[in-house]
């Protein structure tokens, strides 16, 4: 996020930071070769320049393949610079200063954009992103709720993120969203519910869907909840429970196992001694994350499997009664055809025509109360299901908030902690070769990586500070999984 610059100058993409984004864009081994040779910009299809202090977006015009582009956590307070990039495909410019949409007229393909986090006051020129998607404008300064109409234009729309503007406060503001833009799935990472998009039809005078219809809706989606649900074909029982990769190590070593400069300095005895008591704490936080995400997954499979067994308990019995109710009618029906064959008079005949056609009424009102029984039965289950789903999930979500990045002493915190205490050493260690107190004793038993190193305390601070920001970025994405993955189930 941008705090993490708030000392540092703002830049101006040049070709020298396009081409370092690029290089670490580069598998391992192919990092060496990238930057010996000029790289080829039109084979760059995305291109990473998060948290870089950018205050003005350009140079990016040779790079006209690009489809997918991060510039969040910077300054830029407009959007320019993009006409080159037809093929864009996902845009992120969140966390920024922007306070106009403009600049996308040529982004014809995106489908994803991201404005999340600037200081825009009207949602205006986007009406060229036909293909576009996904539509993230939350945490700006929108007051004006007509405003969301305009959106009706993208056709494509299914996903739209508003929370944490002003108008999200007014009433009925969710309920104004859904009926001006009736084709959203999600509306601020919720699922915008059949229920709800019926209840606005009914309002604004529409035909919904009859009961027997809606029924037959649920008939044909509900089973894909049953039990076994949350457990995909082929896939494992921790990705289901979205906790993937906090089992054992694996988070750890997925900030560290890469980090060159960390392991050269673990020759520093003092360094040596942190990197080996700070995995423990993490991976502690680690498995308890784990192993609290097994018992929410549990938690939904049960919840899931109860309501499929009650719906379908529900029509059974329906499907039982009404087979009983229209066995007795034919059984019924065709004894009185037998007595009206064998009717001797016309009265005789007409009475029994006109029992007929009352027993016709009586079946359909029958028929008709079940249908309104079990259409009861089955709103009142829905509603019990929903309340139960958003308490799992509001609780899933807030603990992992709360265990995950922001307390001291959980994950962000640890590797802050580990961070100071990196960089304490790292500075003391500096200052005693300056000194050259240890020129004797230390120096010599430093290896040559380590003491190329520390020769320029600058560089050294900067590549610390810049992996400590990468694994920030790394526990952040992390945790912005697990909760769209909670969000999307």
């Amino acid at each position: 996020m941008s705090q993490f610059f708030s000392n540092v100058e703002p830049n101006i993409i040049d070709d020298e930071m396009v081409q370092k984004a690029i290089e670490e864009k580069c598998p391992e081994d192919l990092g060496d070769l990238a930057r010996q040779e000029n790289t080829n910009v039109k084979a760059v299809t995305e291109l990473q320049l998060s948290f870089k202090s950018i205050l003005q977006i350009a140079n990016l015009w040779p790079l006209e393949n690009l489809t997918k582009l991060q510039l969040d956590n910077n300054f830029i307070e407009k959007i320019e610079g993009l006409e080159s990039l037809v093929h864009l495909v996902w845009l992120d410019l969140s966390f920024n200063n922007i306070e106009v949409i403009e600049g996308l007229d040529t982004l014809a393909k995106l489908q994803d954009l991201s404005l999340y986090s600037n200081r825009i006051s009207k949602i205006e020129h986007i009406d060229t992103l036909q293909e576009l998607q996904i539509f993230s404008i939350g945490k700006n300064n929108l007051t004006i709720l007509e405003n969301v109409v305009c959106l009706r234009r993208l056709k494509s729309l299914r996903t739209l993120n508003l929370s944490g503007n002003p108008f999200c406060s007014k009433e009925h503001y969710r309920l104004f969203v859904v009926a001006h833009l009736p084709s959203l799935v999600y509306l601020d990472f919720k699922l915008v519910r059949h229920s709800t998009v019926r209840f606005l039809h009914s309002l604004i005078g529409k035909s919904g869907n009859s009961i027997l219809q809606s029924l037959c809706w649920c008939a044909s989606n509900i089973p894909a909840l049953g039990a076994g649900s949350l457990q995909k074909p082929g896939s494992r029982k921790h990705t289901t429970a979205f906790v993937e990769y906090l089992n054992g190590s694996l988070l750890y070593d997925n900030l560290y196992g890469e980090d060159r400069e960390v392991a050269i300095l673990a020759s520093i005895p003092a360094v040596e001694d942190l990197l080996q008591a700070y995995p423990s704490w993490f991976v502690l936080v680690s498995e308890n994350l784990y192993n609290y995400g097994l018992q929410e997954y549990e938690k939904r499979e049960a919840e899931v499997s109860k309501f499929y067994k009650r719906f379908h308990e529900i029509l059974t019995v329906n499907q039982q009664e009404s087979k009983r109710i229209i066995s007795d009618f034919d059984s019924q029906n065709q004894r009185r055809l037998e007595e009206l064959y064998q009717a001797g008079s016309d009265d005789t005949a007409e009475s029994k025509r006109a029992q007929g056609k009352e027993d016709v009424h009586q079946l359909w009102d029958a028929l008709m109360t079940l249908e309104a029984l079990v259409s009861n039965d089955v709103e009142e289950l829905l509603q019990d299901f929903k309340r139960s789903i958003d308490v799992i999930a509001s609780t899933f979500i807030e603990t992992i908030q709360g265990i995950y990045p922001f307390h001291s002493i959980q994950c962000r915190g640890l590797e802050n902690e580990q961070h100071e205490k990196l960089m304490q050493i790292i500075i003391a260690t500096i200052e005693k070769l300056e000194e050259e107190e240890f020129e004797e004793v230390v120096e010599d038993d430093l290896p040559e990586d380590v003491r190329k190193l520390l020769t320029d305390k600058n560089t050294i601070v900067n590549t610390i500070n810049v992996s400590h920001r990468i694994r920030l970025q790394k526990i952040d994405k992390r945790e912005s999984d697990m909760l769209c993955n909670i969000y999307k189930w």
